[in-house]
């Protein structure tokens, strides 16, 4: 199958949404530089099919599709200028492509929304199309989870053609290629890695990926007031925070090094313990949902989980060298990421919540169980605890918004981590009967059988059992 890095797994973007906002937002980016370097049109359209359709406007899809065609990247804009750029391009009304051309382009015509037809080869369907010379040209792009992109047609292969020394489709190879080479996971993933790029190139990288998530963090528990999208759903990390620290302390820590310091200095009971995993779960997934600058682990929806145990396990451990423990974590997690989107899928839109929160929970229970000196198949084990009890879970936002319940989904998903964790390390792997490739399977099973009512519609569970009367959603 095709290669996939850990840095395509761990991708630096947008909130609220890896499938509905950072996906489209590649995907007219690679249309501009692919298809449009010498076009002229008179007219371009965005044409949002399926899932992207239904819960497009509370994920903001059709911002994320004005952003790319202003010359905006998704790591790079500057996050407080966005809602700045969307009402200049509402009152000029005129864009210019990337070759100079200028053309009128006013967003409420030219994105459609057709949310009850669906294209063939995934849910998240986009056509971008321009008219040029009497016709029509289309291009299709389907956004298939974690902010991938393929086009319509498109392989896999064709994406990549990097030869990895230790491929791995399936959790079988991955432990046979660990224990033929005698490498801890960590090592095997890093020695994947630098088929693309050297070891401080790696390192490097992996520090980028943690000082968003911190910085994720840090925001989310010292940022007050309520959501946006009209649910009005106040943000609970800072107040979590603040009774954790004291309110004194908490109002001092203006700094994230000094605030990272203080939690590491707290000696915390085993429901502050839980607090806090649920604290920093939250608080990312609270800036998600705000179009703050989260990492996709491996999706935006469940961007906090992964931060969170990882927090966790540095606030607790006595490890002198935070950086190596950071980057092994992180590695590690991308490694079993890259499993299941191979096996089965990290979209909730092909596959429910069990495919963004139970995904997450799986990469965070493996890591952390390597980081606490687990052997593979324990670690392979902590991954298939974490994600069999989470098989079946819905992806059902209300009123098509990243908040209710998939921030609180986050917190879960972090705690079946820690738990998984700690099952798989006090117990014998020959022992289990169910492997973490069985599991993948059954997760893939179990979304092809998913109603499509359940798979980011908004068109069922908690999205049409709770009411919302307010004129924003």
């Amino acid at each position: 199958m095709d290669s996939i890095s850990v840095f395509d797994m761990l991708k630096i973007g947008i909130g609220p949404s890896s499938s509905h906002t950072l996906g489209p937002w590649l995907a007219v980016r690679r249309w501009l530089d692919e298809q449009l370097t010498s076009a002229r049109p008179e007219r371009i359209e965005f044409v949002l099919y399926g899932s992207l359709a239904l819960t497009g406007k509370g994920h903001a899809t059709d911002a994320a599709l004005q952003l790319a065609l202003l010359g905006e990247q998704p790591e790079t804009v500057v996050v407080d200028q966005i809602p700045h750029h969307l009402a200049a391009l509402a009152e000029r009304r005129q864009v210019q492509l990337p070759n100079g051309h200028q053309l009128a382009f006013d967003p409420l015509q030219a994105i459609v929304w057709r949310g009850d037809q669906t294209l063939p080869e995934h849910p998240n369907g986009l056509c971008c199309r321009y008219f040029q010379a009497g016709r029509w040209h289309e291009t299709v792009y389907y956004s298939i989870g974690g902010g991938f992109v393929r086009a319509a047609g498109e392989s896999p292969r064709a994406q990549t053609s990097v030869k990895l020394p230790y491929p791995c489709d399936d959790a079988q190879e991955l432990l046979a290629q660990c224990e033929s080479a005698q490498l801890h996971l960590a090592d095997l993933v890093r020695a994947n890695e630098r088929s693309w790029r050297s070891d401080a190139q790696i390192d490097g990288r992996l520090q980028q990926i943690w000082t968003v998530m911190a910085e994720a963090m840090f925001r989310g528990c010292h940022t007050q007031g309520s959501l946006p999208g009209g649910l009005k759903v106040i943000r609970r990390a800072a107040a979590m925070n603040r009774q954790l620290l004291g309110a004194k302390l908490a109002a001092s820590l203006h700094q994230q090094a000094d605030w990272i310091a203080a939690v590491r200095a707290q000696r915390a009971s085993f429901a502050d313990t839980m607090r806090w995993i649920s604290c920093f779960a939250l608080a990312v997934n609270e800036e998600n949902a705000s179009l703050a600058r989260v990492v996709t682990a491996p999706t935006n929806g469940a961007a906090g989980v992964i931060p969170a145990v990882l927090m966790y396990h540095l606030c607790s451990s006595s490890q002198a060298s935070d950086q190596k423990v950071i980057n092994d974590f992180l590695m590690v997690a991308a490694q079993i990421g890259i499993l299941f989107k191979k096996g089965a899928t990290i979209s909730a839109a092909a596959g429910g919540c069990q495919a963004e929160i139970g995904v997450s929970s799986a990469m965070a229970a493996a890591a952390l169980t390597e980081a606490l000196g687990g052997s593979v198949p324990q670690t392979l084990m902590a991954a298939e605890i974490a994600m069999e009890h989470h098989l079946g879970l819905t992806c059902d936002p209300v009123a098509g918004l990243v908040q209710i319940p998939c921030i609180e989904r986050n917190a879960m998903g972090a705690v079946k981590a820690v738990n998984a964790a700690q099952l798989a390390l006090s117990r014998d792997p020959h022992d289990a009967r169910v492997s973490l490739d069985e599991v993948i399977q059954t997760m893939a099973a179990t979304a092809r059988d998913m109603s499509s009512k359940y798979k980011e519609t908004s068109q069922g569970g908690l999205a049409v059992n709770i009411a919302v009367n307010h004129p924003e959603c």
